[in-house]
């Protein structure tokens, strides 16, 4: 069930300068046991050839903003809630089902997390492709079979093995394949959910590479979510920090890692082992992400954070605005002078 807040224009803007923009989107499930609050109020605004990287723990809600995105949450129990969800000036918040997959595949894309099950394995890879490409580009079958195998090139992989199936390959390639039918109707967006999960660190990169060259081949617009610090400092240009369904800081990529301001992303980056100082020991975060069937009055990571005070647990910060590209939830920041650890190192 999708509950528009407000009202948005349906007239697609050419000026629109957001290939993405997403305002208060709210996500939860209505269970019997109890409401799980998924999302909390997630805002994005993305632009052409930009990436930005959705950071944070396992349940933070990164999954399931990219699902709300695209408008892939099961309902019931699903409930959405959002002021304004724009595609490339078009508002896609009340368009039918059937609009939707006409939007899904063609408009925007998604790299699910598990190349493993993402492909139906009694079809070979390049009917996969070319099923796409069929029902969005309305390509004759023949057609279709060409760009299949042009795009199977285009990820790397011979286009000799168009007629072999997914068990004949290995979690690279199959990765490659689902990249391929992701981009084959060349989508102005594209949502990567963790897309090298369980892949070596090589195909790893090889993998990240690809995806870089097409987004500037395409000048297609990626969400890139994962866990991962190191993939975000490889392909992104903005990062946004996530934790119990909230954005709690965001901004450029050097915003976020030079100039850290959130107790949580320093604790993400304490977690990390440090190549240059062998000896230093890490610093996990003590403790687990709030149940979001209970979640606090205050802030969620106020019963983990180490700069904690009363005034943590009083009401949810406000997102506040530290620069034109930086902006960070902490209420400890209200206190003179206040900077954690890793700001003042």
């Amino acid at each position: 069930m999708i509950i528009p807040q407000g009202v948005s224009s349906k007239v697609k803007d050419k000026t629109n300068e957001y290939i993405l923009d997403v305002e208060n989107l709210v996500v939860r499930y209505e269970t019997e046991d109890g409401v799980v609050n998924a999302l909390n109020g997630f805002d994005l605004k993305l632009k052409s050839k930009q990436t930005i990287g959705l950071v944070g723990e396992t349940g933070a809600g990164k999954t399931t903003a990219a699902l709300a995105i695209l408008r892939l949450i099961p309902d019931p129990p699903g409930v959405v809630e959002c002021s304004k969800l724009m595609l490339d000036g078009r508002d896609i918040l009340g368009l039918p089902n059937l609009k939707m997959d006409e939007v899904r595949g063609k408009d925007m894309s998604m790299i699910f997390q598990d190349p493993m099950t993402s492909l139906n394995p009694v079809f070979t890879v390049g009917e996969q492709i070319a099923e796409s490409l069929e029902i969005h580009e309305g390509l004759s079958q023949k057609e279709a079979m060409e760009k299949a195998k042009e795009m199977l090139e285009l990820v790397g992989i011979p286009k000799e093995r168009y007629n072999e199936y997914p068990h004949q390959f290995s979690g690279g390639m199959k990765q490659r394949v689902v990249i391929a039918v992701a981009l084959a109707c060349n989508p102005r967006l594209l949502i990567a959910d963790e897309p090298t999960t369980a892949l070596d660190v090589t195909i790893q990169a090889q993998v990240l590479e690809l995806m870089n060259d097409l987004k500037m081949k395409y000048d297609t617009s990626i969400i890139m979510i994962t866990h991962d610090l190191g993939i975000v400092a490889e392909v992104c240009d903005d990062v946004m920090v996530m934790y119990a369904g909230r954005i709690v800081e965001q901004g450029t990529l050097e915003d976020v890692f030079n100039r850290t301001m959130h107790p949580y992303t320093e604790g993400l980056f304490n977690s990390l082992p440090n190549i240059r100082n062998r000896q230093r020991m890490l610093k996990p975060i003590q403790g687990l992400m709030p149940d979001p069937m209970d979640l606090p009055p205050g802030c969620s990571f106020a019963s983990r954070c180490n700069y904690a005070s009363e005034d943590c647990l009083k009401a949810v910060p406000e997102l506040r605005t530290v620069s034109d590209t930086h902006k960070v939830r902490c209420v400890a920041y209200d206190r003179p002078g206040f900077q954690i650890e890793r700001g003042r190192s």
